[in-house]
């Protein structure tokens, strides 16, 4: 299906109510290169390609960062269990690139004091060789102190980097529960290391694509726009509001598309089995008591079935995590009871004076890791190291189809830059410039010390009030000045359902953020629903304001609360009465 084009122009004409990114590759619908998937592998290839001056086009049949990238442990970390692995390489990697996150963006991405609390002196020392050679988990057996000990005197050797995060310590048990009183009174040491927290992932995805659509318009994207085939025309696209389709040329595509890349392979009718993800749940907890409990630290330790999970405070909540368990990507990935109550069961196991049940749990989520096919190799041995493969598409001779295969939150932007040198090479171009050191979104500019931070609120808070300036800028690091600028010579009006956002505030993010959908909003653009924050009046209020920046009508507000609320409620355990309308 073409579009129309007009008798006076020869140019293409479109349907009222067309997005205009959908409306700008309808009118070019060329690129060297295509990527599909955005998530934030895609997106950074997106922004390093863009930053190269390529013609580049990023298409994602949902919304951004809607997928593995939005069930992320929020984390940003060097993967000191990798060392067992033997991947030596890929912890270096991701060493560097987490402390070069902290410096490039640190809006978003800041040092997280993690603790271990560890309950054996030897355990594990005796299997794990046997793990290193084989991958294979044997019995399950929480590691000791002194393995612990070695591991985290390696991860400190990789993680010299001018004192980017301070090195390990030990304590034994006195010492720890004097810091930790609710800890297990049985553990015999814990360990404490630094990492990376990473508090809006999806926010910091968007500050990336952002970043590619600023190099200009070679670099263009668009979500809700899904590839549904491959042939001499290039990539088939299909228009997820309107159902529209249309071609987009291109001599290199790059199928970035995560534990979904065979199922996309298969779309673009090439059957490959490169993928064996797992699923990995959490669940967000308001307990004021675990909350304290965790002194503002990460607590990080292998459960006794050999799982690493976390319990991590986070936005006045605790989230806990995660699972490593095999899926079918057919089927939607949902935290289901029994993992809910392997969660409980973990708390129970570090503080087993506090009660937690499933009436404080205000949002759950889940997603599938992108890992390689494994076959026998046991889940939590399985690489997390990526590799791209290359194929030559028949239909359209001179075109190559990149996929890409594993990869993680940690390293996307060393992934992308590699990734962006495999196109660069395809297409006989020369990178122009290297991504590494240069600021992403909100953190260019940001005040990183105390009194930088108090100039840039008493430069910003004439217009909102400090306290406002503030608070925009926890939440978008330097890109908060584009919000004050928007909203600084209206009044602002609170949302009556939760007033820490304003109706001024969510009409900027449905103009400039490239919401399509309520769930956009609620999910990805706010931290509403991950804090338990939504409520059926919230979504209607929410439905008001978005609807009115993008021109919705009635029925489609009143479809979007409704698809919103049920999103909520089969995937995120997130139930709500149904809002009462006139």
């Amino acid at each position: 299906m073409s579009p129309t084009t007009s008798p006076t122009t020869n140019r293409p004409t479109h349907a009222p109510g067309t997005r205009a990114e959908i409306a700008a590759l309808r009118d070019r619908p060329t690129a060297e290169v295509v990527i599909i998937g955005g998530g934030i592998n895609g997106i950074a290839t997106f922004r390093d390609l863009a930053l190269q001056g390529v013609d580049v086009v990023l298409v994602e049949r949902d919304d951004f960062v809607s997928g593995a990238s939005a069930a992320s442990s929020h984390m940003i970390h060097g993967g000191i269990r990798y060392l067992e692995n033997g991947e030596f390489r890929l912890v270096q990697e991701s060493v560097q690139e987490r402390n070069g996150l902290l410096r490039i963006a640190p809006h978003y991405v800041k040092p997280l004091r993690t603790t271990v609390p560890i309950f054996s002196t030897f355990s594990g020392i005796l299997s794990a060789p046997l793990r290193f050679l084989t991958h294979r988990q044997g019995r399950p057996a929480e590691r000791g102190a002194a393995l612990i000990k070695a591991g985290l005197t390696i991860y400190d050797a990789f993680s010299r980097d001018g004192g980017s995060v301070p090195r390990h310590r030990f304590l034994g048990a006195r010492r720890s529960l004097a810091e930790l009183p609710a800890l297990n009174p049985g553990l015999k040491y814990t360990a404490t290391y630094y990492d990376a927290s990473m508090h809006d992932p999806e926010r910091l995805a968007l500050d990336v694509l952002h970043d590619g659509l600023a190099a200009g318009p070679h670099a263009r994207a668009a979500n809700a726009l899904e590839a549904v085939g491959l042939g001499a025309h290039g990539v088939r696209v299909r228009d997820g509001l309107t159902g529209q389709e249309f071609d987009l040329a291109a001599d290199v595509v790059v199928n970035t598309s995560g534990p979904w890349t065979d199922l996309t392979n298969a779309q673009l009718g090439r059957g490959t089995r490169f993928m064996g993800g797992t699923k990995g749940s959490h669940i967000v907890l308001e307990n004021d008591e675990l909350l304290a409990a965790t002194g503002g630290r990460e607590i990080f330790f292998e459960h006794e079935d050999g799982r690493i999970v976390l319990i991590y405070p986070l936005k006045g909540r605790v989230m806990v995590g995660t699972t490593d368990l095999e899926h079918d990507m057919r089927e939607p990935a949902v935290c289901t009871e029994e993992e809910v109550d392997y969660f409980f069961d973990l708390v129970a196991h570090v503080f087993p004076g506090i009660a937690v049940d499933r009436s404080q749990i205000v949002f759950r989520f889940s997603g599938v890791r992108p890992l390689p096919r494994h076959d026998d190799t046991q889940p939590g041995f399985v690489s997390r190291d990526y590799r791209i493969e290359r194929a030559e598409v028949a239909e359209r001779p001179g075109t190559t189809l990149l996929s890409l295969v594993g990869g993680k939150w940690t390293t996307f932007r060393a992934l992308a830059e590699h990734l962006s040198d495999e196109v660069l090479g395809l297409l006989g171009r020369h990178r122009v410039r290297s991504t590494k050191g240069l600021p992403i979104g909100g953190g260019a500019g940001f005040p990183t010390t105390d009194d930088a931070r108090l100039v840039w609120i008493a430069g910003h808070g004439d217009g909102v009030g400090r306290e406002r300036a503030e608070q925009l800028l926890e939440r978008y690091g330097a890109r908060a000045e584009a919000v004050i600028e928007a909203i600084e010579d209206a009044a602002e009006t609170p949302l009556a359902a939760a007033p820490s956002y304003s109706r001024e505030e969510i009409a900027w993010l449905a103009a400039n953020e490239r919401v399509v959908h309520l769930l956009d909003v609620v999910l990805r653009r706010t931290s509403l629903a991950f804090t338990g924050a939504v409520t059926s009046a919230l979504l209607v209020e929410l439905a008001d304001v978005v609807g009115d920046a993008l021109g919705w009508t009635d029925v489609r507000r009143r479809d979007e609360v409704e698809s919103t609320r049920r999103v909520l409620a089969e995937r995120h355990g997130v139930a709500l009465d149904s809002p009462v309308t006139a």
